[in-house]
């Protein structure tokens, strides 16, 4: 295992793993909120309840290895999201390579994987709000396959809060757990080591 249970973390935080999505029950489901689905999944994986409310987010400390994560869901609503980032980012004085997003990408088909070490926003509202108050894409992400929009006329806003279908929920369910994975394996191993395992 690359992760501690029930070892209470002390001393800075040496990572901020930030998944994206909107808060409320509305958008519980939705495409756009697959981010906030995996760190759903790391809070059970590694025993870390994300409940705390900071930097305008829902957050939870936890272990990898030897260093101490910070998981993080921004409450800010997508289009915002780098303002709880960059919030949270000022805090503990972290450099951009110490920050981890998880995304939806609608470029990718439902299921599919993808780490890189930095890159544009790739049209993703919530990446473009982290790339502004940072200045700088300089820091890992990951991106989860969505599905591209069903037809050219469709609004991509209505695409991106629709829910899966049965079919897609059932291939998205193993794609929360290798990207829940995939984000333990690049805090603890190193990103090479997480794009050979889970970059598809």
């Amino acid at each position: 295992m690359f992760f501690r249970k029930n070892n209470k973390p002390a001393g800075p935080v040496d990572f901020l793993i930030a998944g994206l999505g909107n808060p409320g029950r509305k958008y519980e489901g939705t495409r756009h909120n697959i981010g906030f689905a995996v760190i759903e999944a790391l809070s059970a994986r590694l025993s870390a309840p994300v409940k705390k409310i900071r930097f305008q987010s829902l957050c939870g400390e936890a272990r990898i290895e030897d260093k101490r994560v910070l998981l993080m869901m921004p409450q800010t609503y997508m289009n915002n999201s780098g303002i709880a980032v960059r919030e949270a980012m000022r805090f503990y004085k972290l450099a951009p390579e110490q920050l981890l997003v998880v995304c939806d990408e609608v470029a990718l088909p439902a299921g599919a994987v993808r780490i890189r070490r930095s890159g544009s926003d790739g049209g993703q509202k919530g990446m473009a709000s982290i790339l502004y108050h940072l200045q700088s894409d300089q820091f890992p992400r990951i991106r989860i396959g969505v599905g591209a929009k069903p037809h050219p006329d469709y609004e991509l806003a209505d695409w991106v809060l629709s829910k899966f279908s049965p079919n897609e929920a059932k291939v998205m369910v193993e794609a929360v757990d290798n990207a829940s994975a995939a984000v333990v394996t690049l805090v603890g191993e190193g990103i090479e080591r997480a794009m050979n395992l889970y970059s598809k």
